[in-house]
Parts: C-alpha cells; structure tokens; sequence
C-alpha cells in the first residue's frame, strides 16, 4: 500500500511539472510572438524612414530648413509623397525640425487630414526627441495598452553629421489583441487545471495533516511539554487513590497577562512555570497541563499519613513567587494558587478526588490567592492551632464570631460614608483567627450556612444601632447556593426596614449561571439593597458582567490601587476602569489606599471614594462611631 502511495504522489508530481511545463512554453510563445510583431513593425517604420530621407536628401542637399520655406511647392510634393505611406497601420508620418528655443516645429506632414501647417508647433517628449537629435541615433518609443502596440519610430536626418530634422513614423495594430483572444482560452484552461490541482493538493495535505497529527498525537502538552489530559485519562485508569495526593495549580491573574503583556508572553509564562514545576518534583510524580493555566500534579506517597504534597506545594509556590520572569524585556511578577487533596482514597472516583483538589483552589483563590488550600488547616503562613468544623461551630455556639468594620471615605469630602463589616473569630484563648484560617474548612458545609446567616444578624443589629451603611462580602457561589440564597432572603426579609442600610459586595466571578444571578440580585436590589463588585481588576477585562448584572459599585482591586506610584500599566488600567465606571454612572471605589502618595494619585484619577489602612484600619464600630 505505501509503494502505491509512493507512486500516486510520483505521477501526480510527473503531471503537474508537465502541466507547469506546457503552461510556461505557452506564455513565453505568446510574449516572444509580442515581441516578434514588435520586431516586424519597427523594422517596416525603419525601411520607410530610410526611404524618406533618401527622398528628402536627394531633393534637398543641404540647408533643409530653408530650402522648405522658400518652396512651397517642393514642400506639397514631399508631403504627397509621404501621405502615400500613410495606411491603417501606419497613421501619421511627418518631419519636425527643433527651433532656437528647443521647441518642436512642422516641416513636413504627410496625414491625409488635418495636416500640420509648415512651422507650427507640436508637442513631444522632449527628452526622447531631444536624445535622438542630440545623440544622432535612431529610437522607437512603443507600449502595450488593452491588447494593442502602440509605436513611434525616430529617425534623424542629418547634414554633414549634425541633425537637422527628425523623421516620425507612429503605427499601431491591434494584431497582439488577435493572438490574444486565441491564447487567453487556452491558458484560461491551464489556471482551470491548476486551480483543480491545487484543490486536490490541498485535500491531500489535509487528509495528510490529519493522518499525521493522528498519528503523532503523544502524551505531551505542545506548549508545555508536560502531560496533557490524554494522558491523564490513560492514567486514570490504573490509579491508585492510596498512592497519590493530589494538587491543583493555577497562574493568579493569569488574564492579566495575556492582556497586558500579549498572549506569546502567557506561553512563556506557562513554559517557565512548568519547568520550574518539573525540577522540583521527583520522577514518581506525575505533572499534568489540566486547562489554560490550570496544571494537576499527582504526588506519590509512601504511606496514608503523608503531608508531602503540602511541602511540595508550598515549595513550588515560594519559588515562583520569588521569581522574576523576563520577556522581551518586561519583568513580570507572579503567584500561584494551589488546592490539595491530602486524601484521594476517601473519594468514591478519581475525579471525584480531582473536583475536591479543585474546590480548594477556588478557595485558595477566594481567600486571596497565592496561597496553600487543604480543606483543614492554613499551610501558607506559620503553625497554628488546628481549626476544624467543630472549632467554628463551638464559636458560632459561644458567640465567638465578631465583624471588625473598615470605613470607606468620600474622598471629596473626607467623611466616612460606609463600613465593609469583616467577619473574625476568637479561639478559645481569646486570639483573632482570620477569616481564611476558619473560613476553609467549613465550604460547602451546613457550619458556613449558620456563619452567613450570624454575619448578616450582626450586620443588620449594627444598622439598626447606629444607622449606618454597612457593606457586606458575598461569593457568587453563596447566591447560586439555594439554601444560603434563601437564608440571605430571610434574614433580609426580616429586616426589611434596614435593607437600605446595606450592600452586598461580589467577588467578581465569572459564572455559567449569569440569568439565575441575575435574577436573585435583582429580587435583592427590591429591597434597597445596592450591590456591589468587589477586587475587580483581578479579572478586570471581564466587562462583559456590567451587561447582564445590576452592578451600582465597583471596586478597583487592592493589587492595581497599590502598585499605582510603581507601575504605569496599573495606573492607566485603573484610568480605564475609573473613565469606564463613569460613564455607567457606576460608583466607584478604591481599595488599599496605603498612603498619602496614593491617595493623591486616586483623587487625580477622580475616583470618589476610597479604602485601606492609610483611611482607616479595621476596628470595631464602636472606635469609629466614638472618635
């Protein structure tokens, strides 16, 4: 079979030189026939202009300027005689002399109509007649147009080597149009023939390039070279859950740099971080490119109580942290964020075990990025106390659980507007946990329900005690969530009377459920509740949300406000989302102003109002309603 193929593509090649072939023979013929016509008519012009000198020289042996104007009889009977050269090819022959001041005069004309009168004056191309006259060499002046050969044959006449007068025969025919419109059906069917040919490669390579890419087709990711999902599935099928922990990486802000930097600069970004990935992982371990940014990194263990993932994770986190990655010359900063599945044979699948590893990124994400999730304690930062389920519910039970408030300030006005309420717990020492610490081991729990629904119970108390606007942090998930939406409900509906007091601020998320969204937002706002979207810029190009959500505030992302003074991208990034709130009449906040410097350059960007410690640390309500 593959020696047919060998020749099939051997006679298609055979064929198509020849056809090639046939083509070029073709075209060379039509424009050495051209040239040939060319050749004849020059020639004929050349035997005629010869002739008419002798003529002339024989009548007039020198002086011929003169001599043709003191006889004008001898001027009728040359005319007469060239008009007899005068045919459907050959239109116009006549004899122009070049006065004092260069320009160009009738001596002769032998047109049978309108015939220029003896010394009047005719417009040339100078610099051709000019040359022949000056140079004493003979010259033709043709040109192709529409099929037809246009010519004018110079030919000098001289006396005693300097030109007196120069002879014009001009000619066209229409001969090359014939020729033409035999030859042009004929390569009409070459290009029908190529075109087909080229359709029939273009088949081939396709079928081609399928074949191939079949074939070929690997376990490697093309722009990464780690694992792709293919191998992933194969590997599924053989794995042991009791063998492995299971991690989840993703590139924070990953759309930021595609963005700002270009899309080649986000493939550098991946490369970089997976063989940065690759060498600090051992030969059992096993790296997968899971999607976009995202990479899955199977762990082997050696027994059940292994905490080996953890290290891993954090290692590789520190590293690509510290790290300082160049393209084309720009420095680029990044983080990851990473969530664990410590115990994959507690999952009754393997994707199972891989969504839960999945739910603690996102989490990790939530929480504030470039950190460690692993469902039970926080690995990013230090060793702490064990928090667990119990520990929040003990707490929620001893009415542990507090909100600290942070002002949010006009900045045209300096006065305190609104408070964002953030939820902190005490332990059983009297410490202040913070929310990421006791907030993940509780997702996804009936524990993170009773927490929302005691925040929001503060919160409203808070209101009715000082009658102050007091925003409060929500995530997507919790509105998609059925029972905690109709606990917010609830609690809302009981407090109707105080709902315009509050706003719920979004984490900005980009959702397959946007309809249902914004629905429950919409049966919210009812109340006079205003909504809000928090840490946008982190995702910032997601635009599209202000389309399909009732958004009232928008809140530029800590990171971008803080880098303000350091980095012009973030400056005009922030510019463009503060221009852009503007002209939806969307309010707009600005989150971790740190310090007078920022706050300037905030107010210079007309941002109207304002957070971060520089304005107010979180505090009780108490602090502030006091002072």
């Amino acid at each position: 079979m593959k020696n047919y193929k060998y020749v099939y593509f051997l006679l298609i090649t055979i064929i198509l030189i020849s056809i090639t072939y046939l083509f070029f023979t073709v075209s060379y013929a039509n424009r050495h026939f051209l040239t040939n016509i060319e050749n004849i008519f020059t020639q004929q012009a050349k035997y005629f202009a010869n002739n008419i000198e002798d003529l002339i020289k024989k009548e007039i042996p020198n002086n011929l300027y003169p001599t043709l104007q003191k006889n004008p009889q001898l001027r009728k009977n040359l005319q007469e005689a060239l008009s007899l050269l005068i045919t459907p090819t050959f239109k116009y022959v006549y004899v122009l002399y070049r006065d004092k001041k260069g320009k160009y005069r009738y001596l002769l004309d032998g047109s049978k109509s309108d015939r220029g009168e003896f010394d009047a004056p005719l417009n040339v191309d100078k610099k051709r007649w000019n040359k022949v006259y000056d140079s004493n060499t003979e010259e033709i002046i043709s040109e192709f147009d529409i099929g037809t050969l246009w010519g004018t044959y110079l030919k000098p006449i001289q006396y005693h080597g300097k030109t007196q007068a120069i002879i014009a025969i001009d000619f066209s025919t229409n001969l090359p149009k014939t020729v033409n419109t035999v030859i042009q059906p004929i390569k009409n069917i070459f290009y029908y023939i190529f075109l087909s040919i080229a359709l029939l490669l273009m088949i081939v390579l396709w079928q081609t390039y399928i074949n191939i890419k079949t074939k070929k087709e690997s376990f490697l990711d093309p722009l990464t070279q780690i694992y792709n999902r293919k191998f992933l599935r194969t590997f599924l099928t053989s794995f042991q859950p009791d063998r492995y922990q299971i991690l989840m990486l993703d590139v924070d802000h990953f759309k930021k740099i595609n963005d700002v930097y270009g899309h080649k600069a986000g493939d550098f970004i991946l490369q970089e971080v997976a063989n940065l990935m690759k060498k600090n992982i051992r030969e059992e371990d096993y790296l997968i490119r899971y999607g976009g940014e995202e990479f899955l990194l199977f762990i082997h263990r050696e027994n059940k109580n292994s905490n080996i993932a953890i290290d891993i994770a954090n290692r590789i986190r520190k590293i690509i942290e510290i790290k300082d990655f160049i393209y084309n010359n720009h420095h680029i900063k990044i983080t990851i964020s990473v969530g664990v599945n410590l115990h994959p044979e507690h999952f009754k699948n393997p994707i199972e075990a891989i969504k839960y590893a999945d739910e603690m990124l996102y989490i990790a994400k939530r929480q504030g990025r470039n950190q460690v999730i692993d469902g039970t304690v926080s690995t990013q930062k230090g060793n702490f106390q064990d928090i667990n389920i119990n520990s929040v519910k003990e707490a929620l039970e001893e009415n542990r659980i507090i909100c600290h408030y942070q002002p949010i300030r006009d900045l045209y006005t300096d006065k305190i507007v609104k408070f964002e309420a953030l939820a902190r717990m005490f332990d059983q020492n009297g410490n202040i946990v913070p929310p990421n610490r006791f907030l993940t081991p509780i997702a996804y729990t009936n524990v993170y329900n009773d927490l929302t629904k005691r925040v929001i119970e503060i919160v409203f108390n808070a209101i009715k005690k000082y009658k102050v606007h007091i925003s409060i942090n929500l995530n997507v998930s919790d509105l998609l969530d059925n029972v905690i939406y109709t606990t917010i409900l609830n609690e809302i509906e009981r407090n109707k009377t105080l709902a315009k007091w509050l706003t719920i601020e979004l984490l900005e998320y980009e959702s397959s459920h946007m309809e249902q969204l914004k629905q429950r937002l919409n049966k919210i706002k009812t109340y006079g509740i205003e909504v809000a979207i928090d840490d946008f810029g982190s995702g910032y190009s997601n635009f599209t949300i202000f389309q399909h959500l009732p958004i009232d505030i928008l809140k530029i992302d800590g990171e971008l406000i803080k880098n303000l003074e350091q980095s012009r991208i973030s400056y005009t990034i922030t510019k463009s989302i503060a221009l852009f709130a503007n002209e939806l009449n969307i309010k707009t906040v600005a989150e971790f102003i740190h310090n007078q410097k920022t706050l300037e350059l905030v107010q210079r960007l007309g941002i109207r109002y304002g957070q971060g410690f520089y304005l107010g640390k979180p505090e009780t309500l108490e602090f502030y309603i006091k002072n």
